[in-house]
Formats: C-alpha cells, structure tokens, sequence
C-alpha cells in the first residue's frame, strides 16, 4: 500500500527548457511524485532561478549532479528522493544515470538512453547488478490507444503480422535554423552532443519503438538510407529504412524534419491476416481498424470496449481529448507505482510494468548504429546487431 509520494530529484530542465517542464507536468498530473530537488543548469546563476521558480528549498537546490546525488544520498530515508530524473542533452545522459544507479536511485532518462550502444550497455549492466529501475521516456508508447493497439495484436485480433508502416514527418529544420538562435535544433545537430545520427537518433528511435511496442515483433534486418537535405548541416536530417521483422513480416519506416509544413505527424499502420489498423499521434484517441471483407471500425478513447490495459491508462470519459501530456504522465505513473510497490514489498501488476525500460533504451541505440552502418555502406540488408 502506498503511504506517500515518490521524491524525485531532476538533472537539467531548468527554465526555458521544453522538455524540462514537460517531465515536471507529466509526473505531476496523478498525484504520485513531487519534485524535492533539482541540478537544473549548468549555469549556477540559471539553476538558482530555476529552483526558486520551482519553490525547491535553497539546500536542495544544487550547482552540479554529482552534488545532488552525493547529498542526497546522505539524508536520511524519510526525506531522501527516490528517483533521479535526468532531461539533459544526449551527451550528458550516461554520466548522472550511472552515478544515481550507484548511490542507489532508480533512474528516469529522457530518450535517447545515451549517446552511444556501448553506454547504453554499460547502463544495462549497472542496472542488472543493482536491481534498481531505469525507466525511458518513449512518449508514444504511453497513449491509450496505442495500448489498445498492442493488446488486439497480442490477443491475435489481425492474426500473423505481414507488415508494418510507421512514418514521423516533422518540418521545423527545414532551414538552418540551428545557425539562427535555436537553441533545440543546435544540440541536435551537433555530433558532439547528439550522437551519430539527428533525425532517425531523434525521431526514428520513436517510430521503431512504436513499431515493435504495437506489433510484439523485434527488426531483426534493415536497409538503409539517411540522407542531410539543408546544405551545411552536420546530420542527417530525412530518411528511409526497409526493415525485416523476427517472424518474416516486412516493413518501412520514414522519418524526416525536412518536410516542410509538417508538426508531428506520427502515424503507424499495422497489417495481419485478417485485417490492419491505423494510429495517427495528431488525433490520439482514434484507433482505425480495416478487416478483410467486413466494414472497418473505430475505435475511441474513453469507451467501455476497449481492454483492461487501454482503461488502466484513461483518466476523462469518451470525448474529452487526452494528449502528449496525459500518455507521458501514464509512464510517469506506471514507473511510480512499480517502485512504489517495490518500496512496499509488493508485486506490481502487468498494467504497472507496462513502461519503456533499459532494454527499449538498448535497442534505440542500437537502432542507429545499425541504420548509420547500413546508409554508409552498399550491402543491402544488415543483421540488427546488438
């Protein structure tokens, strides 16, 4: 039984930072966690702000991580946080997700896990010696409906998987915005900070999650090819990758930030034996289902239909739109109450255990060192190596 919040302790995120505040809403929203501290900036002068706009005591409003979790790992366990959330750039993920694994916290990570497959392993290993949680913030897997998705595909609801189509179209670097002030596009871009690969580092890694979240199927092959559209941009920045599933099935993802016009235009299309279905990110409480010679259907959030898992992850009746802010909190809160349960001694349900791990964090990685080999070289179809 719970008998109090989760504490959490945040790296980064401090004023003016989109995905910062994102964390803090999401987290918030059930009434699970409360933020007890924070490393937000590191400019002393933006942390210090950024902590007395959060109304965090001032002795728990830290200069560095490493002073956060040394001194929080010193309080005692009535006042001490639970867990360290880290919502830096990709650069300065594996160093605060290693040493809050070794001071004892389990660990939220904004994705991507790391900057590289070989941090993201070394992450995997300290949480299998540990037994701590690393849980990663792969949004989309978050959504009710996309859960309803991924129940009627392991129920056999489309029989065997053939195919699978995901594509995420974004417009925002269709210039070279990253030379013009913007702050996000610049650490993107930048392989110093963002790893190998922008677009399909970036976007590409949701797309194949989703992908094998919905279908229950691991890529097993894929082809290639990344492709940098603005002139004077360090990464790629659009894509295309053929991909081979574990059971035989066939797909193609798409991503790009070059398409001009385009928000988040996240769509997934899913095709079995028997009949296919269609999820779009910008019209999150519609789940399309086509059958073989039987009219199609559609499927709403917030109905009495829908699975156990899909309710779990509902808070408003049919009708009242839930977004990016309520999927993200559903990870927030499936983490929660899985280390809440551990606190306690108890078992957490399947419903519980339904969030992003290390493992998704692993294979993200994993993911693009994998699209970058096959892109550079011209062998067709590569392995996915692990």
């Amino acid at each position: 039984m719970k008998t109090r919040k989760l504490r959490m302790g945040m790296v980064g995120g401090g004023k003016d930072a989109f995905i910062g505040a994102v964390h803090r809403i999401a987290a918030n929203i059930d009434g699970q966690i409360e933020l007890c501290c924070g490393a937000l900036s590191i400019n002393p002068e933006i942390a210090r702000e950024s902590g007395e706009m959060l109304f965090l005591p001032e002795d728990r409003t830290y200069l560095t991580y490493q002073e956060m979790i040394e001194k929080e790992s010193q309080m005692p366990a009535d006042k001490r946080i639970d867990f360290v959330t880290i919502v830096t750039p990709n650069f300065a993920h594996f160093a605060p997700a290693m040493m809050a694994l070794d001071h004892g916290f389990n660990v939220v990570i904004e994705k991507p896990i790391a900057l590289s497959l070989d941090e993201a392993k070394q992450l995997q290993q300290k949480v299998a010696e540990t037994g701590l949680i690393l849980c990663l913030t792969h949004t989309y897997s978050g959504y009710p409906m996309v859960k309803q998705a991924r129940q009627m595909v392991k129920e056999g609801k489309l029989g065997e998987i053939r195919k699978i189509m995901v594509e995420y179209p974004q417009g925002w670097l269709s210039t070279l915005t990253e030379r013009e002030g913007n702050a996000q596009a610049a650490w993107r871009t930048d392989p110093t900070k963002s790893g190998k690969s922008g677009c399909m580092g970036d976007i590409g890694t949701h797309a194949a999650q989703l992908a094998e979240y919905i279908s229950g199927l691991k890529i097993s092959k894929l082809c290639a090819d990344l492709n940098i559209v603005v002139k004077g941009r360090a990464l790629d920045d659009d894509g295309n990758v053929l991909l081979r599933f574990d059971n035989g099935a066939s797909g193609v993802l798409s991503a790009s930030q070059v398409a001009a016009g385009e928000e988040n235009a996240l769509k997934i299309r899913v095709y079995g034996e028997k009949g296919g279905l269609e999820w779009h990110q910008q019209e999150p409480n519609t789940l399309l289902l086509r059958w073989l010679n039987e009219p199609a259907q559609v499927y709403r959030a917030g109905q009495a239909y829908l699975s156990d898992i899909a309710k779990h992850n509902l808070r408003v009746p049919g009708g009242h739109p839930e977004g990016y802010l309520e999927a993200f909190a559903n990870i927030y809160r499936n983490f929660a109450l899985t280390v809440s349960a551990k606190i306690h001694g108890t078992t957490p349900t399947e419903a519980m255990l339904d969030f992003p791990r290390v493992e998704d964090g692993v294979r993200g990685m994993a993911f693009i060192d994998n699209v970058v080999a096959s892109s550079q070289s011209d062998q067709k179809w590569f392995d996915f190596n692990i």
